[in-house]
This record gives structure tokens, C-alpha cells and sequence, in this order.
């Protein structure tokens, strides 16, 4: 995940829908999304043009790479992987986009952001299966264990984050995740549905293979 000091309420009404990047805040009354529907700058709110094939595509990669806070160089890297695995080019490229650990981290909730995720996980936060990794970009798969390290529990951040997630728990069904222990299991594959927003990842793969 690459640092974006853009705003990223903008990103989102770029994308025309909420990317989750700001937390929390985009759950909230405060959402820009909820005040402005429409593209940011002079022109936005006189509506969105009608886009090329190419315009459209286009859209698509900056929607993903942004909701997964990626460079350029990064999603490539991503994708080009995928498209070397056996089975369809997409599905991969999901597969890997959530298998991230710092991606991980955010699906279970431990951290309201994929920002927030890839902090945890930097600043040594997080351990899978039993051991420290600090790599957010890292690949886990089926059966790896997730948990927060014992002796950072006593934190405000994760006691305030454990209380709210007792009360309101929403895990994608790849992921089993228990609030009180604080700690997940990979115990599926996830798929282009455990996607919350709308992405045609069909066309991201047709954009790069011009």
C-alpha cells in the first residue's frame, strides 16, 4: 500500500461511490459521499460525460488501485502475477488483492482502514501464525492465523477497537475472526463477491492487455 496524500474523500467521488479509505468517517453522517454525489472540481456537479471504452477501463483500474492504496507499479506487479497463474486472470488478481496481510487485517476488522492495516502491520502489531511479520504485502492462504500480538492488546487503540467490534462484527465469510481473542482464520478462497464495491475486473484485465 503507497502513501497518498491526496484527499481521499475525492477519490471516492472520483470513483462515484465510497472506497472506505478514511475509516470509520466513511460510515458516518460525515461522508463526503453523502453531502457531494457528484466528481469533485468546477464541473462536477453538472454530471459525468459519457466515457470512451477506454475511459471507462481506465476508471476501473483507478477504482481497485486506489481502494487497495497501490502504486502503479505495485498493481502491475499484481496482475501480471495473476495472469501467469493457471485460471481466470481476474479471479487471481482478487485472490491476491485480498490475501494481503494488510488487506487481512482491515476484513477482520481489527483496523478501520487498509491505511490503518498496513500501520498495524509496519509498526510490528501483527502476527500470523505465531510468528512477527511485518510485510504488508505479503500473501497468506488458507489455514494461516491471525492475531494481535498479546503484549500490544492493552492499547487504547485496540481496547476501543475490541468493544466496537463486539457490538457490531461484520466479517466476509472467507475469514473467521473471534473480537474478545482478537484474533482470525483464513479458511476459504475469497472471490470477486467479497468485493464490497462495484469493480468489472474484466475490464482492468482488458485495459493492460492493450
Amino acid at each position: 500500500m503507497a502513501i497518498n496524500q491526496r484527499n481521499k474523500c475525492r477519490l471516492c467521488r472520483r470513483a462515484g461511490e465510497k472506497l472506505f479509505l478514511k475509516g470509520d468517517r466513511c460510515l458516518s453522517p460525515k461522508c463526503a459521499m453523502l453531502k457531494r454525489n457528484y466528481p469533485p472540481g468546477i464541473h462536477g456537479s453538472k454530471g459525468v460525460k459519457n466515457l470512451t471504452e477506454y475511459g471507462k477501463q481506465l476508471n476501473q483500474k483507478q477504482k481497485i488501485k486506489r481502494m487497495y492504496g497501490l502504486t502503479e507499479k505495485q498493481f502491475r506487479k499484481h496482475l501480471w502475477e495473476a495472469v501467469k497463474q493457471k485460471g481466470v486472470a481476474g479471479d487471481n488478481l482478487i485472490i491476491k488483492l485480498e490475501t494481503r496481510l494488510d488487506n487481512v487485517v482491515f476484513r477482520m476488522g481489527i483496523a478501520s482502514s487498509r491505511a490503518a492495516a498496513r500501520n498495524l502491520v509496519n509498526h510490528s502489531h501483527i502476527k500470523v501464525n505465531g510468528k512477527n511479520l511485518n510485510i504488508a504485502s505479503a500473501y497468506l492462504k488458507i489455514g494461516d492465523k491471525i492475531i494481535v500480538k498479546e503484549s500490544k492488546l492493552k492499547k487504547n487503540y485496540f481496547v476501543n477497537r475490541k468493544a466496537l467490534l463486539q457490538k457490531n462484527l461484520e466479517t466476509p465469510g472467507w475469514l473467521l475472526f473471534d473480537p474478545k481473542e482478537m484474533k482470525g482464520e483464513i479458511v476459504s478462497m475469497p472471490n470477486r463477491k467479497d468485493i464490497n464495491i462495484s469493480i468489472d475486473i474484466q475490464e482492468v484485465v482488458e485495459f493492460y492487455s492493450r
